[in-house]
């Protein structure tokens, strides 16, 4: 099954709750109940990406982005003050198997490049070369936030039933 063709997640963070109940719920904790995933752990790399973009103009940031660290989807919630965050953990963990390896893989690549471009920039001797590093990394980086953003919301042919009810 593709992320465009998903069905709703399978969370059962509370047995015997019907189907309609459980979709309200997620939607109303901003998690798709189609992919049961939540676009607040974007927000873990949207961070980094801000702290790369200051970079270039002002050097001193490098130290703010080297103080980022990388974080999975639970430890990400686990962390957050997100009100739903044990729902958001139970939907994930229930979510359709190949959406999730789709999505596990672009957060992996997107970790894997942040925390080499960390230690390229610890090592970089010069501003210019930590501008160039941090202005690379977030042209690798953004796009693929927007590919996992779509993984979230549905994909691109998202049910506009579903867009619209949000």
């Amino acid at each position: 099954m593709t992320a465009t063709a998903a069905r709703p997640a399978r969370s059962e963070p509370e047995p015997g709750l019907d189907e309609e109940a459980r979709i309200a719920r997620l939607r109303a904790a901003n998690i798709n109940p189609r992919t049961g995933l939540a676009t607040d752990y974007l927000n873990h790399f949207n961070e980094a990406i801000m702290l790369l973009e200051m970079i270039p103009d002002m050097p001193e940031c490098a130290e703010d982005f080297l103080g980022w660290r990388p974080l999975s989807y639970a430890e990400h919630f686990t962390a957050s003050h997100f009100k739903a965050r044990d729902l958001a953990i139970a939907a994930y963990d229930s979510a359709d198997v190949h959406i999730r390896a789709e999505f596990d893989s672009l957060t992996s690549a997107m970790t894997a490049i942040l925390s080499a471009v960390g230690e390229a920039l610890s090592q970089a001797p010069e501003d210019r070369i930590r501008a160039r590093l941090a202005e690379q990394a977030i042209n690798w980086v953004k796009p693929l936030v927007m590919q996992a953003g779509a993984i979230i919301n549905g994909g691109v042919e998202s049910d506009v039933e579903y867009i619209m009810s949000r």
